[in-house]
């Protein structure tokens, strides 16, 4: 027995794909196989399963768990919820050695895939090329394990409650917030958390439902917070939330109708935290604003610039004993009192416990932030066998100028204008760019800067690539 895996589902975060077409039961049956092979050698013995809201996912499910209990691995199945949901059960429970989630996350309806963790770790690159060497060897091993169904959501809603632990009381009952699960699978558990939350709360499609009727659910596009906005505008609420479709990444809007960014979602966690934990190390990606890296310094903090990507920010978290980190994709880690997992729902409720201690509104918050123009993030295709020595030629042309870089994922130069980043995606074959200035003139020089490094590597700012 063995299998080959479609290359391009192997990916470095996760591992992902289209059901019918690059993915489907056979694969997550090899998933399985492999990843229980793997705990086992690191003695482990238990895993945790859930899943999404689409269509697609109670068949992988089904074939993932023939696949972990033929290697001999016991499984727990928590059922349908958010992917933190699942991470909840693999840190809380002391019997659970690795989860899995099976998630499209914010892809396409026809698309889906699987979020690891192992041993408390996040499970990414080198493990997932593994996986796959393992399912072309038929190196797995043999055995039979057990199954069990273990019920976690109100465990999971009442560990998020103790968020709300030394805010007086009283100081968040005249709140109002609204809420938006995108029909993506943090609905369920966004109705038993509501429903717990002092204040008065307003949700949008909580329902699940794969097909996504309603908005696409990936809150770091615009255009789907237009439901959120509308409702916050109509019913005067004082801030809402958004999730992405399996829950582990958050987006916002003031009371105004402001986008608050991810990076500035993190300037509020991290003044609410430093004012509680002088000196702390917050991490956040190389897309962050210099505004949110200013902030954190301002608050007495050590502020880290590290790597784009999930997994590898909450690995750094590790290294540094960092208590907070977060991406502009709208990841937020919090290790402080939680996990250090990537949790929108829980970074909901800080968002309201942190505007409480800091004695000022969301709306507050966020006007007093700098005003800064940027650029969206620019996405373009490049050839695969590009991507990575485009960005090598740019870093060694910069080295070799007077510029100031930053090097620690793609280039991030700053100038007096701002700053500029080019960088390769891990995931696609596209090149991310992104500029931010304090003015529009500044904010075209970076670009033209951008443009310039672009075309004396033989490339352009082509047709924009999508997610």
């Amino acid at each position: 027995m063995s299998h080959a895996f479609d290359p391009t589902v192997l990916r470095e975060y996760d591992i992902r794909g289209i059901i019918g077409e690059t993915l489907g039961p056979d694969d997550a049956r090899a998933i399985g196989r492999g990843f229980a092979t793997m705990l086992a050698e690191e003695g482990g013995s238990k895993v945790a399963v859930g899943y999404d809201g689409r269509v697609s996912s109670p068949l992988l499910e089904h074939a993932l768990i023939e696949g972990l209990t033929a290697s001999g691995m016991d499984v727990v199945r928590i059922g349908m919820g958010p992917t933190p949901m699942l991470y909840y059960a693999e840190a809380s429970a002391d019997d659970v050695d690795g989860g899995i989630q099976i998630t499209g996350s914010h892809n396409p309806a026809n698309y889906n895939g699987f979020k690891m963790v192992f041993q408390g770790r996040p499970f990414f690159g080198a493990d997932i090329q593994e996986l796959g060497r393992r399912g072309a060897e038929g190196e797995w091993a043999d055995g039979s394990g057990e199954v069990e169904s273990r019920d976690v959501i109100d465990a999971y809603i009442e560990r998020m409650i103790e968020a709300l632990n030394g805010v007086e009381p009283g100081v968040l009952d005249s709140l109002k917030v609204g809420w938006d699960a995108g029909n993506g699978a943090a609905g369920p558990a966004l109705e038993k958390l509501t429903a717990r939350l002092p204040g008065e709360h307003h949700l949008l499609f909580t329902e699940v439902d794969g097909n996504f009727p309603n908005h696409h659910p990936d809150p770091t596009v615009e255009e789907n917070l237009e439901d959120l906005r509308k409702l916050v505008a109509d019913k005067s609420l004082d801030f809402g939330v958004a999730f992405d479709g399996d829950g582990d990444r958050i987006g916002a809007i003031d009371g105004e109708g402001r986008v608050i960014w991810g990076d500035q979602l993190l300037m509020i966690y991290a003044e609410d935290l430093l004012a509680r934990t002088k000196g702390a190390t917050i991490i956040a990606d190389v897309k962050a604003s210099r505004a949110l890296f200013d902030h954190v310094a301002t608050h007495g903090g050590n502020a880290v610039m590290w790597k784009t990507g999930h997994s590898l920010i909450k690995s750094k978290m590790k290294e540094t004993g960092s208590p907070l980190a977060g991406e502009m994709s709208g990841h937020v880690f919090f290790a402080d009192e939680y996990y250090g997992y990537d949790d929108a729902l829980y970074a909901g409720v800080r968002l309201m416990t942190a505007a409480a201690r800091l004695g000022r509104s969301v709306t507050q918050l966020r006007g007093a932030m700098p005003p800064m123009v940027n650029t969206p993030e620019m996405r373009f295709q490049v050839d695969e066998s590009r991507k990575f020595a485009a960005i090598e030629e740019i870093a060694g042309r910069i080295a070799a100028s007077d510029a100031v870089a930053d090097t620690t994922d793609g280039v991030r130069v700053t100038t007096d204008d701002g700053w500029w980043l080019l960088r390769a995606s891990n995931t696609q074959d596209v090149l991310v760019a992104r500029a931010e200035s304090e003015s529009q003139e500044g904010l075209d020089r970076l670009v033209a800067q951008i443009d310039a490094q672009l075309e004396a590597s033989g490339l352009q700012r082509g047709p924009q690539a999508g997610h």
